[in-house]
């Protein structure tokens, strides 16, 4: 990557901006390389500004908590916008609904919501990320979706102009939707219902204890590797089932894995780069369409370049 002149073309701004930060310090997988500059906002009004005054040749992306990319060993050559305390708010509202921010954990807002009485998200406490996220790929676990609670979201274009958008506008679909890829989310409404407290919270911790029966998740991993593919082509197969087709369950790569306790979660043993990751999963997914046919879609968002590329 170029080192010259990046920062001194970004406006100024009241957040921080970051040179040469490391990804695997701020991704759940612990690997990749740099950023060239890591903009932390401090508003919505400073991220507004920065959107609006960036030049446009210059690549802008998002990161949330990290759970959910596989940051690459090249880095990113621009600019990696990370919502900080200022878009991790929650305020619970009248009528059983619930404002959030969209750097908020999604289990904060479900912790939020179960302590305000309201019931509908607790869903979240399963979904490891933040809201932004959830927005984005239209989050769920457990029979319960992003959409199934979105009255509205919030976001910011690549010009800063503020975008209002209805949960039909957002065009979801199974962990997609149809917002535009260069929208950063910074909000949003959610409508649950009046429930009781402790009632919420049971739920809550059931959803948890399912979680750490069936899923590594005290591990160096970004969750589901793939999205299920459609029944229709895989003969009703979901995603881990189709990884244990192809004996993809504990496979290595270098320091890489897929976890004999959930197949389709990727796990870093501490020693894996991206490449070894990335290419563990690539040869899975080669393997499942060379047996069965069906094109498996990365869930693990990929980000920057791949090293030496």
């Amino acid at each position: 990557m170029s080192e010259t002149g990046l920062i001194d073309r970004l406006p100024r701004v009241r957040g921080k901006l970051i040179e040469n930060a490391a990804l695997k310090d701020i991704t759940w997988l612990r690997v990749g390389g740099p950023a060239r500059v890591l903009f932390i906002p401090a508003d919505e009004a400073d991220l507004a500004r920065f959107l609006a005054e960036t030049p446009r040749d210059i690549e802008v992306n998002v990161l949330g908590a990290g759970s959910n990319t596989l940051a690459r060993d090249g880095g990113v050559d621009g600019v990696v916008v990370r919502l900080g305390p200022a878009f991790a708010r929650t305020e619970p509202l009248e009528g059983a609904r619930l404002r959030a921010g969209a750097g908020a954990l999604d289990k904060t807002v479900a912790k939020a919501a179960a302590k305000a009485g309201i019931g509908g998200l607790e869903f979240y406490v399963g979904v490891p990320g933040t809201i932004g996220g959830a927005l984005r790929m239209n989050a769920g676990c457990y029979g319960t979706e992003t959409q199934d609670r979105l009255i509205e979201a919030v976001a910011l274009d690549r010009r800063g102009r503020r975008i209002v958008a209805s949960r039909e506008e957002l065009g979801y679909g199974y962990r997609h939707s149809d917002a535009p890829q260069d929208w950063i989310f910074v909000e949003a409404l959610y409508q649950g219902e009046a429930d009781d407290p402790d009632a919420v919270t049971r739920r809550m911790n059931d959803i948890t204890a399912r979680r750490e029966e069936t899923q590594p998740i005290r591990e160096k991993t970004s969750g589901s590797t793939f999205k299920n593919p459609d029944p229709a082509l895989s003969e009703g197969r979901s995603a881990w089932q189709l990884v244990d087709l192809v004996g993809g369950r504990g496979r290595r790569v270098g320091g890489a894995r897929f976890s004999e306790l959930h197949a389709n979660f990727l796990i870093n043993d501490g020693s894996a780069t991206a490449e070894d990751l990335e290419t563990l999963v690539e040869g899975v997914r080669a393997d499942i369409k060379a047996l069965t046919g069906v094109d498996m879609e990365w869930e693990v968002k990929r980000l920057g370049e791949r090293a030496g590329r």
